[in-house]
């Protein structure tokens, strides 16, 4: 499998190689890892909670790309970068059988690890009998320190989520994309908000910062002084 064959951008920071996947993942080779961020499992049923004509199945939908993602790729672990669960009301009995099912389904090789992050402190960590390994933030691997909120570490470059970036693309006339997006930096980069029921903020690169775009299936560059704004 190559980065081409899944529409990925290979970026190198920190000395290693990661692959950004159109999935809203990472995927690091070296050390068998994919991670993704902002996953806000039962956030639907929050909402319907509270009276909101919400979608259904977006916590399925969510568990089964990850399941994808391990399946398709020979994974030894997997990172949640915060906001695994998305409160404390969304532990429904519907999404508990959900994720108790997920985790029987992936692969006996991958361990799962979760950096937690503000949404967690409020939803709780999951279930224990998920075996779901839990960190705060950052979880140093060199020469990475997962977290959760971006920002500069000493621990190491950061990889991060929680502002669920997206960039607007402007083409001639009034025409305008919002696209959700990966943002390399020197220090660090944040990823895309993974779950499909998130909002997003928009972004715009600033010095030293590199914009990829998820669209079409595939990972895109930006090109310096592209049409996205704020």
């Amino acid at each position: 499998m190559t980065a081409t064959d899944v529409g990925a951008q290979v970026v190198d920071v920190a000395g290693e190689t990661l692959w950004l996947l159109p999935e809203h993942a990472v995927w690091w080779p070296r050390a068998a890892m994919l991670l993704v961020a902002d996953v806000h499992l039962g956030k639907a049923a929050t909402f319907r909670a509270l009276g909101q004509p919400v979608p259904h199945g977006t916590t399925a939908a969510n568990l089964a790309r990850l399941l994808d993602l391990a399946r398709r790729f020979p994974a030894r672990e997997l990172v949640v970068l915060g906001d695994f669960l998305h409160a404390r009301a969304a532990r429904t009995a519907a999404v508990l059988l959900a994720l108790h099912d997920w985790r029987r389904a992936m692969p006996a090789r991958v361990h799962c690890t979760l950096v937690r992050g503000n949404h967690d402190t409020h939803a709780g960590d999951p279930p224990p009998e998920l075996g779901i390994a839990v960190e705060t933030d950052p979880f140093v691997v060199p020469p990475f320190a997962l977290c959760h909120e971006p920002g500069a570490r000493a621990e190491g470059y950061a990889l991060a989520g929680h502002l669920h970036p997206a960039c607007v693309l402007r083409g001639r006339g009034a025409d305008a994309l919002r696209l959700p997006c990966f943002v390399v930096g020197q220090q660090g980069m944040i990823l895309p908000a993974f779950g499909v029921f998130t909002g997003h903020a928009t972004v715009r690169a600033g010095e030293g910062e590199a914009i990829y775009v998820v669209g079409d299936g595939r990972v895109w560059a930006l090109p310096a002084g592209g049409r996205n704004a704020g």
